[in-house]
């Protein structure tokens, strides 16, 4: 199937010289993602040659891309005109009107700033309350607290009971619970030698590629083009794990009643809307769907799940343009299982072997700060912990934040 392409698209678009590889590559592309016939594809062309000149459109990989580029936005100018638009209505608020007609004072911001606009007058009548005194005081400085304890003169009040400082707290090094306690601690004993080598190794075993998209500090464009790629993944994934060949895969919002397949992220047809049977999208890749939603519709005996986001490969037909009639729901290939080789376990095991021969469990020492109360900024409970760390000398340390509390009173 994919040589007789090949060869009818020779033939009406290069009869004498063959086409470059390129060329032909963008040209197929075109017949799968349009549903096109390559006759009905070389129409276009010559309608898009006299439309753009006949002396300026060669066969060029250039003018090819440019003629793909026309013929997805034709597409896409008459998806939007088949879309429905809502119209939306907006309440028009009435504009407010001051019941006293003397003072002018609309919202009473005037009231009692000026003579004759504390509400008491001739023909002036006040619908709301007055404003107290207390809302004119002087404001406080810029950080606002959330608890309560910061006050403008600097001074720290205390509403919850008295302070101690963290040298006089009770229960110091008391352990409040114990989780396993029936396994043997991780310390060194007296006939060992203390331990010179790491038996931790810090390794970056990162996929650099998953982390390309972040949804938070990115244009809208590099976001699209990481989704799009995320498709034609996916995409490559299905067709080496089912065997499938080029031609079976199609665009699922061109109209034709050729059994295809498709491959794209579930969305709902409503931004704000909630992802139910009658509201499943499917949006395809720009590669092969022109980036475009379609409408899904599975069919009876046809199981499915789905969320907003999901990557899903389906077999069906689009007869009337509008729905995606989904036959079928191709499993995905999983993931290869995590597991380490014999090696690494052996270079593992050897590490948390000691010199005498047993192995001694790996030791972590976690804290959460903050590491300072506040009632200075001695940091008197993170000198602390490195003493600890120093005594015990655990294979891991780890400290998590904050350091310091954001709103400690003597940094308001």
């Amino acid at each position: 199937m994919a040589d007789d392409t090949s060869n009818q698209l020779h033939t009406l678009f290069s009869p004498h010289t063959p086409l470059p590889p390129d060329v032909l590559h963008e040209l197929r592309s075109l017949t799968s993602l349009l549903s096109l016939t390559p006759e009905e594809l070389f129409y276009k062309w010559e309608s898009y040659a006299i439309k753009m000149g006949t002396e300026t459109t060669l066969i060029t990989y250039k003018t090819v891309r440019d003629f793909k580029k026309d013929l997805q936005d034709a597409l896409e100018r008459e998806s939007r005109a088949k879309a429905p638009h809502a119209s939306v209505k907006r309440a028009v608020a009435a504009t407010p009107r001051g019941a006293a007609r003397g003072n002018g004072d609309v919202f009473g911001m005037m009231e009692g700033l000026t003579p004759g606009s504390n509400g008491v007058g001739s023909g002036s009548v006040r619908g709301g309350a007055k404003r107290k005194a207390g809302e004119m005081s002087t404001p406080s400085g810029k950080v606002v607290k959330s608890n309560g304890r910061s006050s403008p003169t600097g001074a720290v009040s205390r509403a919850d009971g008295p302070v101690t400082s963290f040298a006089d707290r009770q229960n110091a090094g008391q352990v409040v619970e114990t989780l396993n306690a029936h396994l043997t601690n991780a310390t060194t004993t007296e006939d060992e030698e203390p331990r010179t080598e790491k038996r931790v190794l810090l390794k970056a075993n990162t996929e650099i590629p998953k982390f390309a998209y972040k949804s938070m500090a990115m244009q809208l464009t590099s976001a699209s083009e990481i989704l799009d790629d995320r498709i034609d993944t996916f995409t490559e994934l299905v067709q080496d794990h089912h065997k499938l060949p080029d031609s079976v895969f199609g665009n699922p919002a061109a109209q034709s009643t050729a059994e295809i397949v498709a491959v794209g992220r579930i969305a709902c047809d409503q931004p704000t809307g909630k992802l139910n049977a009658a509201s499943i999208t499917l949006e395809t890749s720009r590669r092969m769907g022109a980036g475009l939603r379609v409408q899904l519709k599975f069919q009876p005996g046809v199981h499915y799940d789905v969320f907003p986001g999901k990557i899903v490969a389906l077999r069906g037909t689009n007869v009337n343009g509008e729905t995606f009639l989904v036959s079928e729901v191709l499993s995905l290939p999983l993931l290869p299982p995590a597991a380490s080789t014999p090696s690494e376990l052996a270079i593992h095991t050897d590490r948390t072997t000691s010199a005498t021969g047993s192995a001694a469990p790996l030791q972590y020492l976690i804290a959460s700060g903050p590491y300072t109360p506040d009632t200075d900024l001695s940091f008197a409970a993170l000198h602390t912990l490195l003493d600890l760390a120093r005594t015990q000398q655990p294979d891991i340390l780890l400290l998590t934040g904050p350091f310091l509390d954001l709103e400690h009173p003597l940094l308001a």
